[in-house]
């Protein structure tokens, strides 16, 4: 009885963060079943959750509501996925999402945390599917696609959620537009504008070539 009592006092935000580890390990072996997670991508996929996250805290702006502006944190994350491919590289992005989940939590219900943290941070691995197209600023064009994308969770689930923020008379889908853009938008121009400079473009593409 006192083994279960302990089990009684581990925090729900701990539960939760072991079963979604496991839900990760069946996911990336139903996603990538003939992909082998070497050392080198095992290492490559932790350095770049990493340093994600680390510039994650460097916050240039932080919106009242939640939303911050960083110098370009989802970029290290989306090089993994256009190194490594899209099952790969949704992986990582998820479990980066669900680092951010922990790191500033606000859920109001698990469909808005699933736009907010999963979706929006999964649609990183989007970048990984711009690898075939036929041009120099391949990665660059992933890179603005995925952040465009991530803006829309966003502003999904503030016209869903979080509507009564929005200004009495402003209609919530431009209240959400407008504050996501602002946010997470200036936070995506960011890392598409670094993604069209060359010495990022050639690390992208350098990081693919050892991937292959």
């Amino acid at each position: 009885m006192e083994m279960f009592e302990k089990f009684a006092e581990i925090p729900l935000g701990t539960w939760l963060a072991l079963t979604l580890i496991v839900a990760f390990g069946v996911a990336l072996i139903l996603i990538t079943p003939k992909v082998k997670w070497n050392a080198r991508m095992l290492a490559s996929a932790a350095l770049c959750i990493a340093m994600s996250f680390v510039l994650s805290y460097i916050r240039l702006f932080r919106m009242p509501q939640g939303g911050s502006i960083t110098p370009a944190s989802m970029l290290p994350v989306m090089m993994f996925c256009f190194a490594y491919g899209f099952g790969p590289g949704l992986i990582c992005s998820l479990a980066y999402g669900v680092l951010q989940m922990f790191q500033d939590m606000y859920i109001v219900g698990w469909m808005q945390a699933t736009l907010d943290y999963i979706l929006a941070f999964g649609v990183l691995a989007i970048v990984a599917l711009f690898r075939g197209m036929k041009s120099p600023l391949n990665f660059s064009i992933g890179v603005l696609v995925a952040g465009l994308l991530r803006v829309a969770c966003h502003v999904i689930s503030g016209v869903v959620y979080f509507a009564e923020y929005a200004p009495e008379g402003m209609d919530p889908l431009v209240y959400s537009l407008g504050y996501n853009l602002t946010s997470v938008g200036v936070d995506a121009l960011i890392c598409a504008v670094l993604g069209f400079v060359p010495l990022v473009r050639r690390l992208a593409a350098r990081m693919s070539s050892q991937s292959a």
